[in-house]
């Protein structure tokens, strides 16, 4: 998938199918992603090193990588899933709760809609040799958006969700492209130290 002269997206199967093909398949994917580094968020780094591949061969994620026109060099990645998503009614507009009646189960007792949704599960971008200045926050979004327009359209659906840490700058990027804060929730991370994630959605 090109979106314009400079990267392209790949998802990561069309590597896997090519199994242990060394310069095509699963060691060429592996070399890849060991090239990757973001010190802004180490998580974003471990889960495409340690289990972007596992989760998309269990079909619990997929992983795209974004690469490089020029050179065929690993600029960044973005992981979707789908995902049961419910969003309390009183945390959303009424034209949104119009909008999610079409595709979600009311629960009048709790004023909840339950739905399936796209999830961007991660997004980030390669900071190894300044990479990250090759692509931008707001292309590699767009990229992810266009994956999930073309799933929208096969098989319908109309949520998008993404959890994000409650850091003004990031949240403001997320608001920029177009992303609501609808909730937050409490989320355990490998230290088993409690934070908080805000939860945003964007409808297609």
């Amino acid at each position: 998938m090109l979106i314009s002269d400079k990267f392209y997206a790949v998802n990561i199967r069309e590597y896997l199918a090519l199994g242990d093909d060394p310069e095509a398949g699963e060691p060429a994917l592996d070399r890849l992603l060991s090239g990757f580094s973001c010190p802004k968020n180490l998580d974003v780094e471990r889960f495409l090193k340690k289990s972007a591949i596992e989760f998309t061969k269990k079909n619990q994620s997929v992983t795209y990588v974004v690469i490089s026109v020029k050179d065929g060099g690993l600029l960044g990645y973005f992981t979707l899933a789908l995902k049961p998503l419910t969003v309390r009614g009183k945390t959303v507009s009424n034209t949104t709760k119009k909008k999610l009646l079409r595709v979600s189960e009311l629960d009048t007792r709790s004023d909840t809609y339950t739905m399936a949704a796209y999830l961007i599960a991660q997004l980030g971008k390669n900071y190894a040799g300044g990479r990250d200045k090759e692509i931008t926050g707001e292309e590699l979004i767009e990229l992810a958006w266009m994956v999930i327009e073309e799933a929208q359209y096969m098989f319908g659906g109309m949520v998008t969700f993404l959890e994000a840490e409650n850091e003004e700058k990031l949240l403001s990027f997320y608001r920029n492209n177009r992303f609501s804060q609808f909730d937050t929730r409490q989320a355990t991370s490998d230290t088993d130290e409690s934070h908080e994630l805000v939860q945003l959605l964007r409808l297609l």
